[in-house]
């Protein structure tokens, strides 16, 4: 049972790759979408987490009274 795991997951693993960097109609795979995109992506990720760090810092900071 496990080796017929292994074939499958191999295979799977196989086509996933053949997939993503197959070229399209626009002689561009996925995978070349997706590194042009990426540091867009990193940018807003790190906007967002300097945000919610912000938050949690003021958020964090003592009101005073009680």
């Amino acid at each position: 049972m496990g080796l017929l795991k292994f074939i499958a997951v191999g295979a799977a693993i196989g086509f996933g790759i053949n997939y993503i960097t197959k070229k399209g109609v626009n002689g561009r795979s996925i995978l070349d979408d997706i590194t042009d995109d990426a540091p867009e992506w990193f940018d807003k990720a790190k906007a967002f987490a300097t945000e919610k760090v912000e938050q949690v810092v003021q958020q964090s900071q003592p009101k005073g009274g009680y």
